[in-house]
């Protein structure tokens, strides 16, 4: 039987009166609120301009053998261990050789540049040996060709200025006649500024059809909106601050807009929601202010927490590029629950009693009865339904998670390269005249390292010889150039060209035989060290980093979120419940992206060229992320079951109770949440497109299979043994109210 405890329900009282006065005072004082919130994002916005940060890829892996191959490399020989990157020349209508004259003038200018450590000359490079294939930097034809220039840093980092001074340099060639397009990281500085402002626009749109359908009401469907934005910006302000100490990978604040608009407009809803309900059950505006805020506002805070905690368990991953983008977008969410709690309630009392005046169909509440009636409307006749077969809800649902999964047994994490692009860009249109002239595998050498410094004289020359053996003989290598020691005769240095492209399996396969196999067998009995390098090495090994820290992530994300639910709701089943089905949801959304991107099952509509691997990082992000926000409908939905089981003792007509007055909320923010990840589909960034689809389907999967056929199905199924709690583990496990349920059940009964 359902039981209270009175300690338990004083503390709940108070934490419910806390937020419940702070709804009453913002809504009471909305004039003051709403100029303190558009002052601070004016001030916000102006600092963020003037002191704010640039985005950066710029990132290193300090304990990867790239990186240590790299800085061997740069100790013994700074010209040739900077960072390299081509700038790609082809003329259809005369050799190249003829434009000597104009190639000497563009590297002397190229070489005067800032940063700029050295830049070969094609025209007077060694011509390939007979029989071998040509991988430049001149085409047997002459007519395509490539400049290798090295970088005392990064050139992706140099900022969109530095490109003018590149422009100058090549102009020479340009005026000839000569087609120049940058590749590798110069192509990347030179790809166009994202601007997510159509995304927004289309997930905005979306939402705004969606609130006016679900809830018939003009201002309804305008304050969510409102307050979600506010927040996002005032967000993302934060973030350009924050980028001034950090540094944040280019995808974080379209990451962090898509995430805070997303729970922004969720969180509120939900407060909106209990608001007019409170409105029509004859509550003044203040009071119901205060009211959803202590209940709603409970549930927002609650939530907003586990998504924070599921983000920042990426930072398990040990690498600071991921964690600096769970930080990213837990920015946003955090400017979007204090909106929620501060903003929203100043809106609501600015609005009063005239929350329905405009509206487009008669305005729905939580329910479709009365206040007072029981229950009996559409949701409540599906939940008996479910109640009546759950064997059969939970089967079907299971079914359909199952058949979306199986794609995922052969996902292929690794780097999606320039080559799946737009043609638009100048990277993609280098990578295709490399592929062209020179084979796929131009696009991504590896260089590989032998540090001979301590190994004496007199084995060297065996050292070399059996070096050049080993990787002649280097299974997937279209080309392997003889090994030449630097000037100081401590390092042999040679570059292996892969059969395939860079993002394909076979040069990751072929990168991680050179450092396992063929090296340490090169090395072995002496004191020699084998390192392979180059930005391929380098996205090799951050894939491995990233695929071996996976299954800690998962599993410190489900451990939190299991927690949560089990403070929340003090039933282990329920718990139990909770991380399975969404680690199930999950699932099937990684099933869907791989299908789409990998096998390529509708990837050129959404403008993505080809197959392509998963990116190495998005799986964690998306598991990270969705499970945080898959709570939020878990606990909005499940503390409604609660709150009836406490108040009735009815396992079965609690779930029935809490679907008929959630079942529409939940599955309009969802809708909306959807439609502003799908939106994002649009961006020409193919890892942005690859999140905006694995973010609305786990949405979509989480909200309508999962919390509408499995969970009502398992908790039927379960009964009252889902609030089961073991004693010991009840005193252990920390108290956490997730609607202020004793505040609320006071509160009405005033």
């Amino acid at each position: 039987m359902p039981h209270s405890r009175t300690g338990e329900g004083d503390q709940k009282a108070a934490r419910g009166g806390v937020l419940r006065r702070l709804g009453e005072w913002c809504a009471r004082h909305f004039v003051v609120v709403i100029i303190a919130w558009l002052v601070a994002l004016v001030a916000l916005q102006v600092v963020s301009r003037e002191f704010g940060g640039e985005y950066s890829d710029n990132f290193s892996l300090p304990q990867a053998q790239a990186q240590k191959g790299l800085d061997v490399l740069k100790a013994h020989d700074p010209q040739a261990g900077g960072y390299s990157s081509q700038i790609v020349m082809r003329d259809d209508q005369q050799p190249l050789t003829s434009l000597s004259s104009q190639m000497s003038a563009t590297i002397a200018d190229l070489e005067k540049l800032p940063h700029v450590l050295s830049a070969q000359n094609p025209l007077s490079a060694p011509a390939t040996p007979s029989g071998q294939q040509n991988v430049g930097p001149l085409s047997d034809d002459k007519k395509t060709a490539y400049i290798t220039v090295r970088f005392d840093v990064q050139p992706s980092t140099l900022g969109d200025d530095y490109l003018n001074g590149v422009d100058t340099a090549v102009q020479p060639l340009r005026s000839a006649g000569a087609e120049v397009e940058y590749g590798g990281p110069l192509g990347e500085l030179a790809r166009p500024a994202a601007d997510d402002r159509v995304s927004e626009l289309i997930g905005f749109g979306v939402a705004v059809i969606v609130l006016l359908v679900g809830f018939g009401s003009v201002i309804a469907a305008v304050v969510p909106l409102l307050s979600a934005l506010i927040s996002v910006v005032g967000g993302l302000a934060i973030l350009g601050l924050l980028a001034a100490a950090f540094t944040f990978a280019t995808v974080s604040p379209t990451l962090a807009t898509m995430i805070g608009l997303g729970v922004g407009i969720d969180y509120a809803l939900f407060m909106l929601t209990r608001h007019r309900q409170n409105i029509i059950d004859g509550m003044d505006p203040v009071r119901a202010a205060g009211q959803a805020a202590s209940t709603s506002g409970h549930a927002v805070l609650v939530s907003g927490c586990t998504v924070i905690i599921a983000l920042a368990g990426l930072s398990a991953s040990g690498v600071s590029f991921i964690s600096l983008l769970g930080v990213a977008a837990a920015v946003t969410v955090v400017s979007a629950v204090v909106g929620a709690l501060t903003l929203v309630p100043a809106l609501l009392g600015f609005i009063g009693r005239h929350i329905d005046r405009f509206h487009v169909r008669p305005p729905v509440a939580e329910t479709e009865a009365g206040a007072g009636d029981t229950p009996q409307g559409t949701w409540h006749r599906y939940a008996q339904r479910v109640e009546r077969r759950p064997l059969w809800f939970l089967s079907a649902g299971v079914a359909v998670v199952v058949v979306l999964a199986i794609p995922l047994f052969s996902i292929q994490l690794g780097h999606i390269g320039d080559g799946a692009d737009p043609t638009s860009f100048t990277d993609r249109r280098a990578y295709d005249l490399m592929a062209d002239a020179f084979g796929p595998g131009s696009n991504g050498p590896l260089t590989v390292v032998v540090d001979q410094t301590n190994v004496p004289q007199s084995q060297r020359s065996g050292l070399a010889s059996k070096a050049q053996q080993s990787l002649d003989k280097v299974q997937g290598a279209a080309v392997v150039t003889p090994l030449t020691p630097t000037q100081d005769g401590d390092l042999l240095v040679g570059t292996v060209y892969s059969t395939k492209s860079p993002q394909n399996a076979t040069t990751t396969d072929l990168t991680n035989r050179l450092v396992d196999d063929t090296l340490p067998d090169v090395v072995q009995g002496t004191d020699a060290k084998g390192y392979v390098t180059g930005t391929t090495a380098t996205q090799v090994d951050f894939r491995d980093i990233v695929a071996s820290q996976l299954p800690v992530i998962i599993a410190v994300v489900v451990g939190l979120a299991f927690l949560i639910i089990l403070a929340v709701f003090r039933g282990l089943l329920v718990a139990v419940k909770a991380a399975v089905l969404n680690v199930l949801s999950i699932a099937a959304s990684y099933g869907v992206v791989v299908a789409v991107f990998q096998w390529g099952w509708g990837g050129p509509a959404l403008g993505v060229h080809g197959k392509v691997p998963i990116e190495s990082y998005v799986p964690m992000m998306m598991f990270a992320i969705v499970f945080g926000l898959s709570m939020d409908y878990e606990i909005f939905l499940l503390s409604r079951v609660h709150e009836a089981w406490l108040r009735t003792g009815d396992a079965e007509g609690s779930v029935a109770h809490a679907l008929e007055i959630t079942a529409r909320v939940i599955t309009c923010a969802a809708l909306i949440m959807v439609s502003v990840f799908a939106a994002f589909i649009v961006s020409d960034n193919i890892v942005v497109k690859m999140l905006g689809l694995g973010l609305a389907v786990s949405v979509l999967i989480d909200a309508t299979v999962v919390r509408l056929l499995m969970v009502p199905a398992v908790m039927t199924l379960l009964g009252r043994h889902a609030w089961w709690m073991p004693r010991w583990l009840d005193r252990v496990v920390p108290h956490i109210d997730a609607e202020g349920a004793q505040a609320g059940a006071r509160s009405a009964s005033h």
